[in-house]
């Protein structure tokens, strides 16, 4: 392997923990930068199998903290950096926190990566910060627009990643992925958010706006093509989108649950689910062309057949009540 010690920052959130088990599963030696807390909780690595994670190194810290980040990045070959606070509602709330999370939080990665001469850093980007389809398919060229403290404090981000780049040649590669759900979203999402409440019996759900459409991607999909862009990606200071191709409306989403889980159910409209006008993005469905084109990747789940079983497989994780019970959907998580 050319890079065989990894630090996964982020490693105890959804992609973070799937991704962890996949590096392990392919013989990688696997580090996981999990957020501290008083619990002892490493978050969703909790639940995966307990002879994976004794191959796994837990280092719980926090990445605005340049001591801890730098005792969990000494001797690793890469870092795949996904830490970061990512819920556009809690955004509008508490933007300050997203600068020092997305921000301070990716400087101190790129400084201590850049500092103990790390092979390669892939800072993980999202397709919020194009805004608004100003064109479709949206390839890596499409202008960047905050539309919300969130994804402002992304562009920022990336374009520190960049400018270690530029400044100082660090090895960094920016993935941008779109639309990621399956097993272990948060409830915040859209996905989740209906399925857990059609599992909680109740007479109507409470979703927000059913016109946007996004790009959406299975999770196995999106660690997938991050290990690809660790093993073959060497395009240093570029941006690479990782997606589908394929782009569904959130009431297409809806409807296909509800047939997948056999179910009529009243949908209500709840006004705090719905971004400001000027914030909400009303479209994104990425080119994938680069990542098709430089590595191996394709990806599995990309069609309707494929949103389908991705879809199946999704509320058969929520359906089963030891996984359900770590969910309040009569709660609406920001």
């Amino acid at each position: 392997m050319k890079y065989k010690k990894i630090l996964v920052t982020g490693a105890d959130g959804f992609i973070g923990s799937h991704l962890v088990e996949l590096l392990v599963k392919k013989n990688y030696e696997v580090t996981a930068f999990v957020f501290y807390n008083s619990f002892s909780s490493w978050g969703w690595l909790d639940s995966i199998d307990k002879d994976l994670i004794r191959k796994v190194n837990v280092i719980p810290g926090d990445i605005r903290d340049n001591a801890t980040l730098r005792q969990a990045m000494i001797g690793v070959d890469a870092v795949i950096h996904l830490a970061s606070l990512i819920a556009i509602p809690y955004s509008y709330i508490a933007p300050n926190s997203y600068v020092s999370t997305n921000i301070s939080g990716t400087l101190n990665v790129l400084d201590v990566a850049r500092d103990l001469g790390v092979s390669k850093v892939i800072h993980t980007s999202t397709s919020e910060v194009y805004g608004s389809a100003q064109y479709v398919p949206i390839d890596e060229k499409h202008p960047v627009v905050g539309q919300s403290p969130y994804s402002a404090t992304k562009i920022a981000a990336d374009q520190l990643a960049y400018s270690f780049f530029a400044s100082f040649e660090s090895p960094i590669i920016i993935a941008r992925p779109f639309n990621t759900f399956g097993p272990r979203q948060s409830n915040r999402a859209v996905i989740p958010t209906i399925i857990s409440q059609i599992l909680s019996d109740r007479e109507n759900i409470s979703l927000g706006s059913l016109s946007p459409t996004r790009d959406f991607n299975y999770v196995e999909d999106t660690v997938n093509a991050f290990i690809k862009i660790l093993e073959e990606y060497d395009d240093y200071g570029s941006v690479v989108n990782i997606g589908s191709g394929y782009e569904y409306s959130i009431g297409h989403i809806l409807k296909k649950i509800k047939e997948l889980m056999n179910v009529e159910i009243l949908i209500e409209e709840d006004k705090s689910r719905i971004r400001p006008k000027k914030s909400e993005v009303d479209r994104l469905l990425c080119d994938n062309h680069k990542i098709l084109n430089s590595t191996s990747w394709k990806p599995k789940y990309a069609n309707d057949e494929g949103l389908s079983k991705a879809l199946r497989k999704t509320i058969d994780w929520f359906s089963d009540s030891s996984n359900l019970k770590h969910y309040k959907s009569d709660f609406y998580n920001l």
